[in-house]
């Protein structure tokens, strides 16, 4: 992946629809570069109502249902381990396009978070996630978490003795 953006819902919709031309009109398309999506929605709303889909651009999508908390709230989702590691493995399944787009619904903490995150995992440099918002640190965190195991797992013993994952 070349890049990773961060949106907002209303401006993720934007981005998705720069890519969309008139039948047999292609070359009208303002963008045309290949994406994926992590949708990450609220759960206390069902969602926002539409979900993106794989197309000529799109190539995945992949939804989760969490909402912006940081503490268990009756009635509403926390992020957790599964979905750590269904981020882990849709980033690692379509390196090949060219943006990965995440949004929530303000773009703020979790879609920030999830960005830093891939920024991290792509070997990029993610702290202006940091300087610019407040992703949410508990998301990074347990995601980071996921990965570094994943990644001690591949290396030979020696070097696996002298990596530390909490």
């Amino acid at each position: 992946m070349k890049r990773v953006i961060v949106k907002s819902v209303y401006d993720a919709f934007e981005y998705v629809m720069q890519h969309y031309y008139p039948a047999g009109l292609e070359e009208f398309a303002e963008k045309s570069d290949t994406y994926t999506v992590i949708s990450i929605q609220d759960t206390h709303t069902k969602g926002f109502g539409f979900t993106f889909s794989e197309k000529q651009f799109c190539k995945g999508v992949l939804n989760l249902y969490f909402d912006d908390i940081v503490k268990e709230v009756e009635g509403a989702v926390l992020f957790d381990e599964e979905m750590a590691e269904k981020i882990i493995a849709f980033i690692e399944e379509h390196k090949k396009a060219e943006t990965l787009l995440v949004h929530c619904y303000g773009g703020q903490s979790r879609s920030r978070a999830v960005g830093a995150f891939a920024v991290k995992m792509l070997g990029g440099d993610n702290s202006r996630y940091f300087k610019t918002g407040v992703p949410c640190i508990d998301i990074v965190n347990i995601t980071l978490h996921f990965f570094l195991k994943d990644v001690r797992s591949m290396l030979p013993p020696a070097v696996n003795h002298s990596i530390s994952v909490s």
